[in-house]
């Protein structure tokens, strides 16, 4: 049964009141500096579990190693990532790569200073995990295997994979914060997040009738595949989009390049923490960790679905 985005916000905002300790609410007013309410602080921290997933895949990605070493302590003591490794890229796009992890430490750094946070979840970085989501994607498996650290293109669409929720989980949340430092923190997230996503779709929109070797497929139809995919395990219609689309779904219903994803209006979509986990659990279902989270995501909102 599909639940209304607002009955559901409802609910586990009720359900987080409840269930946060007396222990727990007196540590969040010594330690916050934004939020007014338990159920602001929840979803201040929520976005962490995104931020460690995406900084360790180009931390990784670009240097063979990730938070640990570059930013000791700030995983507060999680289990390092499995899977990861150096992948084979070419100057240019290392160099974006490591620009983009570095960048993330930042933002990790930005939403501790507002909430105390949690541990880094065990995140899942092994090749085999994106060769089944690019399997899924397809309805098949392809052969060879998808392999996301061959090389610079197959790395992109790789972090096509693991951003496509990225900006969306921002303009879902910032209506529904009452603070105004905490819509400031996250309207600075918010817009770094969608310059990262879509310097990584420029880039393989400049690609996009190319080959993804060894497949024959282009790399539009692999975005496109993607898109589909997160959008069946959300189960709230369609709001990720592959680089190319129909022209009448374009900008104005005049383009078919797709560079800057957007509604009608080219304003960007919006996703709840519920469909966040759907797509990054790779279960469709909140309640059910997998994907990149083995273990399941941390913080009050996961760990509400996932008890």
């Amino acid at each position: 049964m599909i639940r209304s985005s607002f009955l559901v916000v409802l609910l586990t905002s009720l359900v987080l009141l409840l269930l946060i300790p007396r222990s727990y609410s007196s540590e969040i007013n010594v330690t916050q500096t934004y939020p007014s309410t338990k159920f602001e602080y929840a979803l201040l921290e929520f976005p962490l579990n995104i931020q460690y997933l995406v900084a360790e895949f180009f931390l990784i990605g670009a240097k063979g190693y990730g938070l640990d070493a570059f930013a000791p302590g700030l995983a507060q003591g999680g289990p390092p990532p499995i899977g990861g490794q150096k992948a084979n890229l070419d100057p240019l796009t290392e160099d974006l790569t490591l620009q983009s992890g570095l960048a993330l430490i930042g933002r990790l750094r930005a939403i501790k200073r507002a909430v105390k946070g949690f541990p880094r979840p065990l995140i899942n970085l092994n090749k085999e995990l994106f060769a089944q989501i690019v399997d899924q994607a397809f309805g098949q498996p392809l052969n060879p295997p998808f392999d996301p650290y061959a090389n610079s293109l197959n790395y992109q669409l790789a972090a096509y994979i693991t951003t496509v929720v990225g900006p969306n989980i921002y303009v879902g949340i910032i209506p529904k914060l009452q603070n105004t430092e905490s819509k400031e923190l996250f309207a600075g997230l918010l817009g770094t997040a969608s310059g990262g996503r879509t310097s990584r779709r420029a880039y393989l929109y400049e690609r996009w009738d190319s080959p993804v070797p060894p497949y024959k497929v282009t790399v539009a139809e692999f975005t496109n595949r993607i898109a589909e995919r997160a959008n069946k395990l959300g189960m709230e219609g369609i709001k990720s989009e592959g680089i190319v689309v129909s022209p009448w779904n374009g900008a104005e219903g005049k383009v078919s390049g797709n560079v800057i994803e957007g509604d009608k209006y080219s304003l960007s979509y919006g996703r709840t923490p519920e469909e966040i986990l759907r797509i990054l659990y790779g279960s469709g279902n909140e309640t059910i960790p997998g994907g990149f989270y083995p273990h399941g995501a941390n913080g009050h909102i996961a760990q509400y679905y996932f008890n």
